[in-house]
Parts: structure tokens; C-alpha cells; sequence
């Protein structure tokens, strides 16, 4: 343990309990120094329709509210530029997608393997991705469900050791077939789905299990072994089919015994068998979400724990937002603020356990969460899995990005690329910096054309962005080599209007291009009609418009303009 990273620690969070009571003086969230790279996340529980749905899709309407209740949910997490969810797919040997191996959960329609006649998680992952937000299925590996439940039943009849306790019933990960099992359902999920990751939760010993007998084997080490044996399979099944989807899981928030600091009997490696610092210095882990629902002494020299054993990974503090209800715990919005505050200057990112306690606005956390995250970031790079920079975005005919400025103030960006991902950065200064976070303004973008509604930056820059994460040299906007910015002209639908500065250009003809550079219409140039182009016969589109001279060989980019009748 680095002594000088706990003294520090511990002194800012004595800072912050002596003065803040008094004075407020810790650092306001518009000074803050902001990350561009960052995972900002949300468990979005589905376990007894805890968070998502409250409606059951038992008929058209129940499926379309039951759509719209996640649209809207996902709508705020945008909002307040979260960039991860956490879905819970696999809920109790039960799942919320169409499973060879298990059930249906009830959450959908209220019965056991109640078929809710579309794809719950296939929906999620498009919502997801339209939004530039991660999707990560949250797999429960040992929970079965209570005693009686179908899925129970079912995993006994498939042979597997069952245990039952208060809490419910869960499989032995002593049970030699268990891993292989988790990797099927893991696998089935990756090959199934366009998902970001797998996020196993309780993959670990049941609280309530018996400690070790130290006969026969069953030793701490034996049993970390065993639970590193699961993990190590879902990694394989996983990764072998798409190596970019991120393995994480959510350990208990105190790895072990610190030096000053006691996990109070209630620890990942020794209590439940979670050997998970091990798993990130072994790469069977891209990232950790510790679940860290505690406060000071049981908070802060933890967090610098889990920061020091990374091995340079992603690590996600878990934070007990639910404690903000009082009907869970006595936890203040300043307390909260506090460990935000300290784990993102740790390099921390942050989850809230769980949406709904976020959404509601408890003590205002929500209002906090916009303010904390006031400019969007982007989830940390799986570089020790593949770290090449991908091609860098182009224009379609030269090496600019193309921005189109319409009357009511909205830019169009374009760009040409294959990359499943994009980033935009906008600035009033060139070239526009894209190591700066505050000009990120949209990230892991689909598509090749972005619309900035009320824009009032000059300049952009464009990366192509892979499915590692790694990022591409950025497509910088730039004035063309005749002076001329690009820009949107203006057409009624049956002529355009052409530039004044188009008197002073040798012209011969114009061509009008789709944006992949195909001609739809060549215009001969009238020198006694210098001020409109008639395009009745275009259907509606974006084109572009060009001017040629052909005396001359060389050509010139007028401008872009969109018919919509």
C-alpha cells in the first residue's frame, strides 16, 4: 500500500468533514477538473421490477409503454452524460432475453417464462447505442431464486448443487459444472447481442456459507480457486467471440485488511473468496465495480486500495446511492458529493447502485449528477487487449470535415468512415484540441453525419473511435483551398439561390452530387441567369453542389443544400 496516496487521501477527507460543515469549501463542480476519459454508470435492476419495468407487457400497449418507460429512463441518463448502463439480463436463473438455457423472468409479465412477445434486451442494446451510451448485461452467477421459483427447479433438475439460505437459493461454486454453465449463458449473451459487457454480480461465496473445515481441501485458497475458475471461464467464452466486450464484475467494496484500516470481518478475498485485485493483474478482468456502500474510514482508504492493486485498469466505484432514502440508511447528499468528489480525483470512475434512487432526485442527487458530469466523457480504452489508433475519419473528396450551417443556427457535420464509432469535438479555436474534455461535445456517435442543434462553435474536429476504444488522430475542419467556408445554401424546393461570390469563378457547368459522390444532374452554366439553379426534378435529400470549368480542368465545392418538400 502506497503510504503517501492514504496520508493524502485521509487528509482530504478530513479536510472535507472538519471545514465543509461550516464554510461548504470543497471544490465546487465547475472547477473541477473534468476527465475525457471516464466510465460514468448505472445499475438498472429488473429483479422484482425494482427499477425497470413498472409495466407489464402483456398486451401491445404494455409493450410499448414498457419501451417508452425505457426510453425515458435512458433520456435522462443522457442528460446528465452518463455513459454506461448496467442492465440486469440474467436476473435469478431467468432471463429478460429469448434463453436456450433459462426461462423468462417474471419482471416482464408478471409470470414465470411469460413471453413478452419482443426482445427486451435486443431493444435495450439499440436504444443504447443511438445514444452513444455503453450497454453491459449484468449477469447474477450464483442467486438461483427462491426455493420454488422455476428457475431453482430447473438448475436442480440440471444437476446442480443448490444451497438455501434466508436470503434465497444459490448454486455451489464448489459444483464442477457450474462454470462451464455461466459460460454458456455468458457466451450465448456476447453472440447474441451487440453488447459492451458482461457485469457479473455475486460471483462469489453466499453470505451464510459455512467458513472452511480445512479437510478434504477446502481450504480460503481452494475456494478462491474456484470462484477464479468461473471467472476465467466466462473470460474465454467471451472473449474468443468478440475480445473488445469489457468482463467486469462487482466485488464486495473491501478487497481485504489494510494495513491501518479493518474490513471489519466483511471482506471480497477472505469473507466471500473474491480474488479480485488477482483478476485485474491477470486480465480475466478488464474492469471492477466495487460496492463500496460504506462511509470515511470504510470508504476513502478502500477506494485508494482498489486504485494502487489496478494493474492500469478501469476501476468503477460502486456508491450506495440508495442510502440516500432514509428508508434504506442515513446517508446525506453532502456525504455522497464527497466520495464523488474524491474517487474521480483518485481517477475513479462512479455507479450508482441503483437507477431509480438516481432518477427520483433524492436530496437532489440527480441535479448533482448533471452538474458533476456537466460535459460528456468517454469509458476508458481496453489498450492491454488492443491498443492500434484506427483510421482517422475523411472527407469525401478531400481532407476537411464538412459543416453545413443552416438559417436557424444547427450545423450538420459530415464525414466519410467505416469506424463503428465516432467522437465530435467542437472549439472557437484551430485546431480544435481534442485532448481538452470540455470540447467534447457527442461521443461514440454512429454514423457519418451529425446534426448540432443551436451551434455556435467555429471550428470540429472528428476521431474514428474502434471497439477497443482506442482513438484515431482527429479530421480537422478547415477552410477549403479557394478561402470559401462550407455551408448550406438556400433552395425552396425548386431553385437554389447561388452565392454572390459564384460571379468571380470561371464556370462552365454544375454538377449536383449525393454525398457519396455520385452526379444526379449536370447544369450548364447560363451566364444570363447568374443567380438561381432550378432542381424541381430532385427528389428530397442532401446534396452537394459543384461548379467545373473545363477549360481550365479544376472544379470548385459551392456548397451543400437539403430538399425537403
Amino acid at each position: 500500500m502506497n503510504k503517501k496516496i492514504i496520508t493524502l487521501l485521509l487528509l482530504n477527507w478530513f479536510f472535507i468533514n472538519c471545514f465543509a460543515q461550516t464554510n461548504d469549501i470543497f471544490i465546487k463542480w465547475d472547477t473541477t477538473p473534468f476527465k475525457k476519459r471516464e466510465t460514468r454508470a448505472v445499475w438498472l435492476t429488473t429483479f422484482s421490477n425494482l427499477d425497470w419495468p413498472s409495466s407489464l407487457a402483456n398486451s401491445e400497449e404494455g409493450i410499448e409503454r414498457q419501451k417508452q418507460e425505457l426510453i425515458d429512463i435512458l433520456d435522462k441518463y443522457v442528460a446528465a452524460n452518463i455513459n454506461t448502463v448496467l442492465l440486469q439480463a440474467r436476473v435469478r436463473a431467468a432471463t429478460i432475453y429469448p434463453s436456450k438455457f433459462e426461462p423468462w423472468d417474471k419482471c416482464l409479465t408478471g409470470r414465470e417464462n411469460g413471453n413478452p412477445n419482443y426482445d427486451p434486451l435486443a431493444f435495450a442494446v439499440e436504444e443504447c447505442h443511438k445514444r452513444g451510451l455503453e450497454i453491459h448485461a449484468w449477469v447474477a452467477a450464483m442467486p438461483v431464486g427462491a426455493a420454488k421459483s422455476l428457475g431453482c427447479r430447473l438448475m436442480k433438475q440440471k444437476g446442480f448443487n443448490i444451497k438455501s439460505f434466508s436470503s434465497g437459493s444459490y448454486v455451489s461454486p464448489e459444483d464442477q459444472n457450474i462454470a462451464g454453465y455461466l459460460g454458456e449463458i455468458c457466451a450465448e449473451i456476447t453472440q447474441n447481442y451487440d453488447i459492451d459487457g458482461i457485469n457479473l454480480d455475486y460471483i462469489r461465496y453466499p453470505d451464510g456459507w459455512p467458513h472452511p473445515t480445512y479437510r478434504n481441501g477446502d481450504t480460503p485458497e481452494a475456494r478462491r480457486e474456484n470462484i477464479t475458475k468461473i471467472v476465467r471461464e466466462i473470460n474465454r467464452r467471451v472473449k474468443v467471440l468478440k475480445p473488445w466486450v469489457k468482463i467486469s464484475c462487482s466485488p464486495i467494496g473491501k478487497y481485504d485488511d489494510l494495513s491501518r484500516y479493518s474490513s471489519k470481518n466483511y471482506n471480497a478475498k477472505n469473507r466471500v473468496s473474491q480474488d479480485a485485485q488477482l483478476w485485474v493483474k491477470t486480465r480475466i478482468m478488464d474492469q471492477l465495480y466495487p460496492m463500496q456502500y460504506w462511509r470515511d474510514e470504510n470508504y476513502y482508504p478502500f477506494c485508494a486500495d482498489w486504485m494502487e492493486n489496478s494493474n492500469g485498469h478501469d476501476i468503477i466505484s460502486g456508491l450506495g446511492t440508495y442510502f440516500l432514502d432514509p428508508r434504506e440508511g442515513n446517508m446525506t447528499l453532502k456525504e455522497l458529493r464527497q466520495q464523488m468528489y474524491v474517487s474521480r480525483w483518485l481517477g475513479m470512475g462512479h455507479a450508482h447502485f441503483r437507477s431509480k434512487f438516481l432518477l427520483d432526485n433524492l436530496q437532489g442527487i440527480y441535479n448533482f449528477e448533471k452538474r458533476f458530469n456537466a460535459i460528456p466523457s468517454i469509458p476508458p480504452a481496453l489498450t492491454w487487449m488492443n491498443s492500434r489508433k484506427p483510421e482517422a475519419p475523411k472527407f469525401f473528396q478531400g481532407n476537411s470535415v464538412v459543416a453545413l450551417i443552416s438559417a436557424q443556427g444547427a450545423k450538420t457535420i459530415s464525414w466519410k468512415g467505416t469506424s463503428p464509432y465516432y467522437n465530435i469535438y467542437m472549439s472557437n479555436s484551430y485546431p480544435v484540441d481534442i485532448n481538452d474534455p470540455r470540447n467534447l461535445v457527442m461521443a461514440r456517435f454512429q454514423g457519418t453525419s451529425f446534426v448540432h442543434q443551436g451551434a455556435k462553435h467555429q471550428y470540429y474536429a472528428i476521431t474514428a473511435m474502434d471497439r477497443f476504444g482506442n482513438e484515431s488522430v482527429a479530421l480537422q475542419s478547415v477552410l477549403d483551398k479557394e478561402g470559401f467556408k462550407s455551408r448550406l445554401l438556400i433552395n425552396d424546393g425548386k431553385k437554389i439561390t447561388l452565392p454572390a461570390n459564384i460571379n468571380a469563378m470561371d464556370i462552365d457547368y454544375f454538377c449536383i452530387e449525393s454525398l457519396q459522390g455520385n452526379v444526379i444532374m449536370k447544369i450548364y452554366y447560363v451566364a444570363s441567369n447568374r443567380k438561381t439553379l432550378n432542381i424541381y426534378s430532385l427528389k428530397n435529400g442532401t446534396y452537394k453542389l459543384c461548379a467545373h470549368s473545363a477549360k481550365r480542368k479544376i472544379s470548385h465545392e459551392i456548397g451543400y443544400f437539403f430538399i425537403k418538400r
